[in-house]
């Protein structure tokens, strides 16, 4: 039964993840059907080449560092102090984590960039330099931080450390031979997945880096939109594939660790109100900071948006409805429609294949399992870039000639959709008693009846949540969807990418104005889920 459930999940990522990354592979690496490995080699000999992977590296490994050393304050504040607005907080730390890659670009081009907010202060430009990036990837990555590492901070034990100190032990000395080994597991994951999720960097590379400071997913896309040199974007493209298969290896390690190595207590009873000028001064530094890098970014975007020619206004959001420029061959409103369409579709897609998955997984049986469980990562950090523009070339023939139909945006986005589902999903299906489901069946209940009459009611909120944070990914989703949006039909982030990509007061004006708005409705999202996140004695 279980394995059974494995079908659909399998035969999609077979057809629209493998198919495509294996044929745009084979299409570079192939010549007279034998394999030329000469050009692996070549490749990587490449003092080009071998810049942009020590820049990919030492970008991701700083961003990382910074990250951690920025965001781990903000862990212990959120999970041992109690405050109000506290619950607030948490849910606008974890805002900039569902916007997408463009809007978040786009926001520190506005408070960095010429003619940003530092500029007209002080005449103070950070855009095409390693700052801007590394800043940008702080804010988009503060949350996985708080979430994992303060998630399990909350639930460890203070008086355990309380015990340290009372047997002679400083405050710090405690923190580190106590606690600071309890929490390296979470710390690890969380390095692990910020390193990731930085080293795969894509849409905040393209708009805040430089010819000097390029990724290798920047590389890939260079290489197979602009220069049509599929074999050094092959040779790129299972280079990263490596990497990442690697990481997340590592990841899968470190989260079994987290998960058998730990007696957690309630949350619920761990967190209270600062004590002493110390822990008052600690918490006001904190929330200082989160106000500079979370929402002063968001804010000046706001701000630029409004900000026309004539003073403050709407007449950049006026001037959406309007093909003027010549940029697009539509309106660029119309890219908001095709956004939350696209969007609509492939969260449906994500659900079911996610769903399907999340319920095979729900038992750990055997090697396969477990395979199938870190296959269904594997969208998340493989090069979007490759997978979309392996679409066009795979799936332009019967019976999936697909390159002339709206289906291939959604379907690309339900690949970067689907884990997240699984992620959200897997834990509260393993949570649901078995032996309802074996009462059912005893009753006479078919499989299908039993899941819906026992396993739909008790994860119904869990369904939404998936929901909305498929649907929030799929909204943002830039690095396959530049490949496959039509040009009559661009989607938000295409459409704020090609107007970035214009000069003129007008196009940077309209891309602001759209970035507000994609950041809008991914902010109505997560309070959306935040409304619906059901409590839980323990959860963070």
């Amino acid at each position: 039964m279980r394995l059974g459930l494995t079908v659909v999940p399998l035969v999609f990522f077979a057809l629209f993840f493998a198919y495509p990354v294996s044929a745009i592979v084979g299409r570079g690496l192939r010549e007279d059907g034998a394999w030329q490995l000469g050009r692996a080699a070549a490749v990587l000999a490449d003092p080009a080449i071998g810049k942009v992977l020590w820049f990919t590296v030492w970008q991701a490994a700083a961003s990382t560092a910074l990250t951690l050393a920025l965001a781990l304050p903000g862990a212990y504040v959120l999970a041992r102090f109690s405050f109000p607005g506290r619950r607030l907080l948490r849910a606008a730390v974890t805002v900039p984590f569902v916007l997408p890659t463009v809007v978040v670009g786009s926001a520190f081009l506005a408070l960095l960039g010429r003619g940003g907010l530092l500029d007209d202060l002080w005449g103070v430009r950070l855009d095409s330099t390693v700052w801007a990036i590394l800043l940008a990837h702080v804010f988009f990555n503060y949350a996985v931080v708080v979430r994992t590492v303060g998630g399990l901070w909350a639930q460890l034990d203070p008086g355990q450390e309380e015990a340290a100190q009372t047997l002679g032990a400083s405050r710090f000395a405690a923190w580190r031979r106590v606690t600071l080994p309890a929490l390296f597991p979470s710390l690890a994951a969380a390095a692990l997945m910020v390193f990731l999720f930085t080293f795969t960097s894509f849409g905040i590379i393209k708009i805040l880096g430089s010819p000097r400071h390029t990724t290798l997913e920047v590389e890939i896309y260079r290489q197979t939109a602009q220069l049509l040199d599929l074999p050094t974007a092959a040779v790129l493209t299972l280079l990263q594939f490596l990497a990442v298969g690697a990481m997340l290896g590592v990841h899968a390690w470190s989260a079994r660790r987290r998960e058998s190595a730990l007696r957690l207590v309630d949350a619920a009873h761990t967190a209270r109100r600062p004590r002493g000028a110390g822990e008052w001064t600690l918490l006001g530094g904190v929330l200082a900071s989160m106000a500079v890098l979370l929402l002063l970014p968001a804010a000046v975007l706001v701000e630029r948006s409004l900000a026309g020619p004539d003073g403050y206004g709407l007449q950049y959001y006026r001037a959406l409805g309007s093909t003027e420029g010549g940029t697009f061959v539509v309106a660029p409103v119309t890219a908001i429609v095709n956004s939350l369409q696209y969007a609509a579709v492939a969260t449906l897609i994500a659900l079911v294949v996610g769903g399907l998955a999340a319920a095979a997984l729900t038992r750990r049986a055997g090697r396969f399992l477990r395979g199938f469980d870190a296959l269904l990562m594997l969208p998340l950090g493989t090069s979007a870039v490759t997978v979309g523009f392996g679409f066009l070339i795979s799936l332009d023939a019967p019976p999936l000639d697909l390159r002339s139909s709206w289906m291939l945006v959604p379907l690309a986005q339900a690949l970067v959709g689907v884990p997240f589902v699984v992620r959200v999903m897997l834990p509260v299906l393993r949570a649901v008693d078995d032996r309802l489901r074996q009462a059912a069946a005893v009753l006479g209940a078919s499989p299908l009846r039993a899941w819906r009459e026992v396993d739909l009611p008790l994860v119904r909120r869990a369904l939404l949540m998936a929901a909305g944070f498929a649907f929030a990914v799929s909204l943002g989703e830039f690095g396959a969807t530049v490949f496959l949006a039509r040009p009559d039909h661009p989607t938000l982030p295409v459409a704020v990418a090609r107007l970035l990509g214009r000069a003129g007061e007008l196009n940077y004006g309209q891309a602001m104005a759209l970035s507000t708005v994609l950041m809008l409705v991914c902010v109505v999202t997560l309070l959306a889920i935040e409304r619906i996140r059901p409590v839980r004695s323990g959860e963070f």
